[in-house]
């Protein structure tokens, strides 16, 4: 009876990920092979291969492994900052790093816009300073600063996780064995931090790899990511057999990417083992 109770409860859980998760890829997989008459084809997944489609993807990998690179290089000092503090101030500062996600994702994306357009409040500041003004709006720069912002905390939180599961009886017996902080911080640190760091690589790399709504508004246009271009294919195009096709070839990628860092992960985990 408590098993037969058990599945019930789980009964919500299964219809909505039918309704939501299932359902969806379903939906993109037909129209991905599929003609607007409904005939089988894969030329909505080749279309990769066109000239424009390829610049995009590879734009889109080229920006979203610098947005990961630098969350991970700002981040682990972060992390290690944070884990070294007094229990309330670590709280404290965790819900600063957090505070930002409250505000809705839109709202941010054009608050960095005001700032960094020519006669932001950035450019202001550095007028008043007697320093050159910056004019990175509509570049790819922009769009890789304004991804850094708001994917960091998805790199922070899980290698501060990670640093504070660490115990400190394990920092201490490598002391007592005469090793120093650079061979603690490579040989022990790291290795037992590596889950949190595969967690935030995939955290970051993800959203960045699909994210269209950044380089539409700090972008001008002018930066085609292959969220973008998939985008544009579905609500501009009404093309929805194209843009299933992309949807489908960057769905390839993102699991690609993400049984590689897994696989990655328990390589390190077996290692250190």
């Amino acid at each position: 009876m408590s098993k037969l109770k058990r599945q019930l409860l789980a009964g919500p859980y299964i219809l909505w990920m039918a309704g939501f998760i299932l359902l969806p890829i379903a939906m993109v997989l037909y129209y991905a092979f599929t003609t607007t008459s409904g005939s089988f084809t894969f030329l909505n997944v080749t279309s990769i291969t066109f000239s424009v489609h390829l610049k995009a993807l590879a734009l889109s990998l080229k920006l979203a492994l610098l947005c990961t690179i630098i969350c991970l290089v700002l981040s682990y000092p972060l992390a290690m900052i944070l884990n070294h503090m007094k229990t309330k101030s670590q709280g404290f500062i965790v819900f600063i790093f957090i505070l930002p996600m409250w505000m809705n994702f839109m709202l941010r994306i054009l608050a960095w816009r005001m700032l960094l357009s020519n006669n932001g409040i950035i450019n202001s500041l550095l007028g008043t300073l007697g320093l050159p003004a910056i004019d990175i709006l509509n570049t790819p720069t922009a769009v890789v600063f304004c991804m850094v912002y708001d994917f960091l905390p998805f790199m922070i939180l899980p290698i501060y996780n990670a640093m504070t599961r660490i115990q400190t009886d394990i920092i201490e017996a490598a002391k007592d064995l005469g090793a120093g902080n650079i061979t603690i911080f490579f040989k022990i640190t790291v290795p037992l931090t590596m889950s949190g760091v595969i967690s935030g690589i995939i955290m970051v790399f993800v959203p960045a790899l699909t994210s269209f709504a950044i380089s539409d508004l700090l972008g001008g246009g002018k930066v085609l990511l292959i969220g973008n271009v998939i985008e544009q294919a579905f609500m501009q195009e009404y093309n929805w057999n194209l843009g299933s096709g992309l949807s489908f070839v960057l769905m390839i990628f993102v699991i690609a990417s993400m049984a590689l860092m897994n696989s990655r992960g328990d390589d390190q985990g077996a290692g250190v083992l």
